[in-house]
């Protein structure tokens, strides 16, 4: 078959396919729970809740009230549905008003009751809410050490549930005697619903000593008082076997999984063989973009494990170990990497972006790379290799117009990943 004539605009179908496949709209109109007898409640939390919220209530003609914190900029109108904003990924004040504000939502409620929380990925910088003797500065803090840490998001999310008043499972059993619905779209390698946004609705095994062997295992450097804190069996949060979970249900409607194979379907219309490697991959940012460079470079090359053409996708979520002070997110950083390992390999094309819109700390998704693209930057007189080092990526790709801005997506299945080898 003739090639792909645009590349860059071939996989960007493929991450419109794979969003499209978790849109709130689509995914919680087959999952809505039973009418109860009493109130209806929504709450929620994440860089997609906003979404989720608006088509929730526009699917649930009862009464219904509540309200949902996203990221900032992330926000759409709803009619009864409160939507407050806060930041994202280092939490602030308007967090922890969004927390306070939360709890006070299902608290009073009877068994008559229905709480239906809207879970979806960032939910856990967005409900900051320190234990007694902790502040936000502390928590502020603890947040700043886990995301410097290079630890997975299961690992910082195992800890962050058991240095909260909200997390771990606490919002549900604030709501006892109501029943909780979470319906949750999971940005977490192998899909724990109870890991997502640290789980506020959802309870799961984990203890606090759990926690310190993660803290010892990374060799993260949390405030005193965190310490002090996961040292006290208050840390705890609660099990599944608590009574007051006993009627709760969790839903998992979105994931990497789905979204992907939404992707690989669109390509085989265009006649593009897909291989999906994993919708888990999790490790260093650039160690797996060498990884996915070398197995671009071995079917380019050879053919081989894959015949040509073919797009390879993959999902999950890498982690960057902080060590400049450069600006991007972990998807271009893996990008960037990538564009090391296929520099001057022809006919490779690669598209990394997170699904809810926005990598790290930036206003892009991600980036574009292919054969060219560390040649051009050695062209603008840039080092391509020196601005990995110092986790500068997103100056790398914005120097060259590569930058991939969608904007917010309104759902969040982690990041997505798409090489094209013709």
């Amino acid at each position: 078959m003739a090639p792909i004539a645009d590349p860059r605009a071939f996989l960007e179908t493929l991450f419109t396919s794979a969003v499209a496949a978790a849109d709130p709209a689509l995914v919680i109109a087959s999952n809505l729970p039973e009418r109860p007898k009493g109130r209806t409640v929504v709450v929620g939390a994440g860089k997609g809740a906003a979404q989720m919220a608006h088509a929730f209530e526009s699917l649930w003609h009862d009464p219904l009230s509540g309200a949902v914190v996203t990221r900032y900029g992330f926000g759409v109108h709803c009619e009864r549905i409160e939507v407050l904003e806060a930041a994202h990924p280092v939490p602030d004040e308007s967090g922890l008003h969004a927390s306070k504000r939360l709890l006070a939502e299902v608290r009073g409620l009877t068994k008559d009751d229905l709480v239906v929380a809207l879970i979806c990925g960032g939910g856990s910088a967005l409900l900051p809410s320190p234990p007694a003797g902790l502040s936000l500065q502390d928590e502020i803090a603890f947040n700043r050490a886990l995301l410097a840490s290079g630890a997975p998001i299961s690992a910082m999310n195992c800890v962050r549930k058991h240095v909260s008043t909200i997390k771990g499972g606490r919002l549900a059993a604030a709501a006892y005697p109501a029943k909780v619905v979470s319906l949750v779209v999971s940005d977490i390698p192998g899909d724990d619903p109870a890991l997502v946004a640290s789980g506020p609705t959802i309870a799961d095994e984990s203890t606090r000593r759990d926690a310190l062997k993660i803290v010892a295992r990374y060799g993260l450097s949390l405030p005193e008082k965190v310490m002090q804190w996961l040292a006290t069996d208050a840390a705890d949060a609660p099990t599944p076997s608590d009574p007051r979970f006993a009627r709760n249900e969790v839903r998992l409607i979105a994931s990497a999984a789905v979204s992907l194979e939404a992707a690989a379907a669109r390509a085989r219309e265009a006649g593009i063989e897909a291989i999906i490697l994993s919708d888990a991959i999790e490790g260093e940012a650039r160690e797996v973009g060498r990884v996915h460079a070398a197995i671009a470079r071995e079917v380019a090359q050879r053919s081989r494990p894959f015949s040509k053409p073919v797009v390879v996708l993959s999902g999950g979520e890498t982690t960057v170990t902080i060590k400049g002070e450069g600006k991007g997110g972990r998807n271009s950083e893996f990008l960037l990497s990538l564009a090391l390992g296929i520099d001057g390999i022809q006919g490779v094309s690669a598209l990394a972006a997170d699904t809810d819109g926005i990598d790290g700390s930036e206003d892009n998704a991600g980036a574009f790379a292919d054969s060219t693209t560390i040649a051009r930057l050695r062209g603008e007189r840039l080092d391509p290799s020196a601005l990995l080092q110092c986790n500068d990526s997103w100056t790398a790709f914005d120097a060259l117009g590569d930058i991939f801005k969608p904007g917010p997506t309104g759902t969040n299945v982690n990041d997505f990943r798409a090489i094209l080898v013709q």
